[in-house]
Protein backbone atom coordinates (compact mmCIF):
# COMPACT_ATOMS: atom_id res chain seq x y z
CA UNK A 1 0.00 0.00 0.00
CA UNK A 2 1.32 3.40 -0.99
CA UNK A 3 2.03 6.06 1.63
CA UNK A 4 -0.31 8.29 -0.42
CA UNK A 5 -3.26 5.87 -0.24
CA UNK A 6 -6.43 7.88 0.26
CA UNK A 7 -4.75 11.30 0.08
CA UNK A 8 -6.57 13.70 -2.21
CA UNK A 9 -4.99 14.59 -5.54
CA UNK A 10 -6.34 16.79 -8.31
CA UNK A 11 -5.71 17.73 -11.93
CA UNK A 12 -6.51 21.10 -13.50
CA UNK A 13 -6.35 21.51 -17.29
CA UNK A 14 -5.85 25.05 -18.61
CA UNK A 15 -7.22 25.19 -22.14
CA UNK A 16 -9.54 27.73 -23.74
CA UNK A 17 -10.40 25.37 -26.59
CA UNK A 18 -10.96 22.24 -24.49
CA UNK A 19 -13.04 24.24 -22.00
CA UNK A 20 -15.17 25.51 -24.92
CA UNK A 21 -15.65 21.96 -26.26
CA UNK A 22 -13.63 22.56 -29.44
CA UNK A 23 -11.69 19.38 -28.70
CA UNK A 24 -11.38 16.85 -25.91
CA UNK A 25 -8.43 17.25 -23.57
CA UNK A 26 -6.11 14.24 -23.54
CA UNK A 27 -3.50 15.46 -21.03
CA UNK A 28 -5.64 15.49 -17.89
CA UNK A 29 -6.46 11.77 -18.08
CA UNK A 30 -2.72 10.96 -18.24
CA UNK A 31 -2.21 12.86 -14.99
CA UNK A 32 -5.22 11.41 -13.19
CA UNK A 33 -4.04 7.91 -14.13
CA UNK A 34 -0.57 8.74 -12.76
CA UNK A 35 -1.96 10.03 -9.45
CA UNK A 36 -4.29 7.04 -9.20
CA UNK A 37 -1.34 4.71 -9.80
CA UNK A 38 0.44 6.33 -6.84
CA UNK A 39 -2.59 5.75 -4.64
CA UNK A 40 -4.06 9.24 -4.51
CA UNK A 41 -7.85 9.65 -4.44
CA UNK A 42 -8.36 11.65 -7.63
CA UNK A 43 -11.46 12.57 -9.57
CA UNK A 44 -11.82 13.61 -13.19
CA UNK A 45 -9.64 16.45 -14.44
CA UNK A 46 -11.17 19.92 -14.15
CA UNK A 47 -10.95 21.65 -17.55
CA UNK A 48 -11.08 25.45 -17.38
CA UNK A 49 -10.20 28.39 -19.64
CA UNK A 50 -6.74 29.93 -19.31
CA UNK A 51 -6.10 32.62 -16.73
CA UNK A 52 -7.96 33.29 -13.51
CA UNK A 53 -10.23 30.21 -13.75
CA UNK A 54 -7.06 28.12 -13.38
CA UNK A 55 -6.13 29.91 -10.16
CA UNK A 56 -9.68 29.53 -8.86
CA UNK A 57 -9.66 25.78 -9.61
CA UNK A 58 -6.26 25.28 -7.94
CA UNK A 59 -7.42 27.29 -4.91
CA UNK A 60 -10.63 25.25 -4.64
CA UNK A 61 -8.66 21.99 -4.61
CA UNK A 62 -6.27 23.35 -1.97
CA UNK A 63 -9.24 24.45 0.16
CA UNK A 64 -10.79 20.98 -0.25
CA UNK A 65 -7.68 19.37 1.25
CA UNK A 66 -5.78 18.20 -1.82
CA UNK A 67 -2.21 17.19 -1.06
CA UNK A 68 -1.13 17.48 -4.69
CA UNK A 69 -2.53 19.50 -7.59
CA UNK A 70 -1.05 18.97 -11.04
CA UNK A 71 -1.91 21.48 -13.74
CA UNK A 72 -1.39 21.11 -17.47
CA UNK A 73 -1.36 23.92 -19.98
CA UNK A 74 -1.02 27.68 -19.86
CA UNK A 75 2.74 27.69 -19.25
CA UNK A 76 3.90 28.96 -22.64
CA UNK A 77 4.47 32.40 -24.09
CA UNK A 78 1.13 33.28 -25.67
CA UNK A 79 -0.80 36.18 -24.13
CA UNK A 80 -3.39 33.80 -22.62
CA UNK A 81 -0.77 31.50 -21.01
CA UNK A 82 -1.16 32.72 -17.42
CA UNK A 83 -0.96 29.55 -15.33
CA UNK A 84 2.29 30.59 -13.57
CA UNK A 85 0.87 34.04 -12.84
CA UNK A 86 -2.27 32.65 -11.19
CA UNK A 87 -0.34 29.89 -9.39
CA UNK A 88 2.41 32.00 -7.80
CA UNK A 89 0.13 33.97 -5.41
CA UNK A 90 -1.25 30.68 -4.05
CA UNK A 91 2.19 29.34 -3.12
CA UNK A 92 3.83 29.77 0.26
CA UNK A 93 7.16 28.40 -0.98
CA UNK A 94 8.41 27.67 -4.47
CA UNK A 95 10.33 24.50 -5.37
CA UNK A 96 12.24 25.59 -8.48
CA UNK A 97 14.13 22.31 -8.88
CA UNK A 98 10.97 20.44 -9.89
CA UNK A 99 10.08 22.85 -12.69
CA UNK A 100 13.72 23.03 -13.80
CA UNK A 101 13.94 19.23 -13.98
CA UNK A 102 10.76 19.04 -16.06
CA UNK A 103 12.11 21.59 -18.54
CA UNK A 104 15.52 19.88 -18.66
CA UNK A 105 13.93 16.48 -19.34
CA UNK A 106 12.11 17.85 -22.38
CA UNK A 107 15.23 19.50 -23.75
CA UNK A 108 17.22 16.29 -23.17
CA UNK A 109 14.64 14.38 -25.23
CA UNK A 110 15.27 16.68 -28.18
CA UNK A 111 12.45 19.18 -27.59
CA UNK A 112 14.27 22.52 -27.39
CA UNK A 113 10.99 24.42 -26.95
CA UNK A 114 10.61 22.72 -23.54
CA UNK A 115 12.86 25.48 -22.17
CA UNK A 116 10.11 27.98 -22.99
CA UNK A 117 7.73 26.47 -20.42
CA UNK A 118 7.29 28.85 -17.50
CA UNK A 119 5.70 26.32 -15.16
CA UNK A 120 6.15 26.62 -11.41
CA UNK A 121 6.17 24.16 -8.54
CA UNK A 122 5.69 24.88 -4.88
CA UNK A 123 3.81 24.37 -1.65
CA UNK A 124 0.52 25.98 -0.73
CA UNK A 125 0.32 24.96 2.90
CA UNK A 126 0.58 21.16 2.78
CA UNK A 127 -0.44 20.95 -0.90
CA UNK A 128 2.17 20.42 -3.59
CA UNK A 129 1.22 22.35 -6.75
CA UNK A 130 3.06 21.66 -10.02
CA UNK A 131 2.45 23.32 -13.40
CA UNK A 132 3.12 21.03 -16.37
CA UNK A 133 3.20 21.79 -20.08
CA UNK A 134 0.02 21.38 -22.11
CA UNK A 135 1.25 18.84 -24.66
CA UNK A 136 0.88 15.07 -24.28
CA UNK A 137 4.62 14.65 -24.81
CA UNK A 138 5.42 17.29 -22.20
CA UNK A 139 3.06 15.66 -19.71
CA UNK A 140 4.55 12.21 -20.32
CA UNK A 141 8.08 13.60 -19.82
CA UNK A 142 6.98 15.37 -16.64
CA UNK A 143 5.41 12.20 -15.24
CA UNK A 144 8.73 10.41 -15.65
CA UNK A 145 10.48 13.26 -13.81
CA UNK A 146 7.92 13.23 -11.01
CA UNK A 147 7.55 9.46 -10.61
CA UNK A 148 10.62 8.95 -8.35
CA UNK A 149 10.08 12.09 -6.18
CA UNK A 150 6.39 12.98 -5.93
CA UNK A 151 5.52 10.72 -3.01
CA UNK A 152 8.60 11.84 -1.06
CA UNK A 153 7.80 15.51 -1.73
CA UNK A 154 4.21 15.07 -0.51
CA UNK A 155 5.46 13.32 2.64
CA UNK A 156 8.01 16.06 3.27
CA UNK A 157 5.35 18.77 2.96
CA UNK A 158 3.96 17.70 6.34
CA UNK A 159 7.37 17.18 7.97
CA UNK A 160 7.78 13.42 7.63
CA UNK A 161 11.27 12.08 8.19
CA UNK A 162 13.60 11.56 5.26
Amino acid sequence: MSAQEGLLGAVVVASNRAAAGVYEDTTGPLLTAFLDELGFAVGDPVVVPDGEPVGAAIGAHIAAGARVVLTTGGTGLTPTDLTPEVTRPLLDREIPGIAEAIRAAGVAKGVPTAMLSRGLAGLAGECLVINLPGSRGGVKDAIEVLRPVLEHAVEQSVGSDH
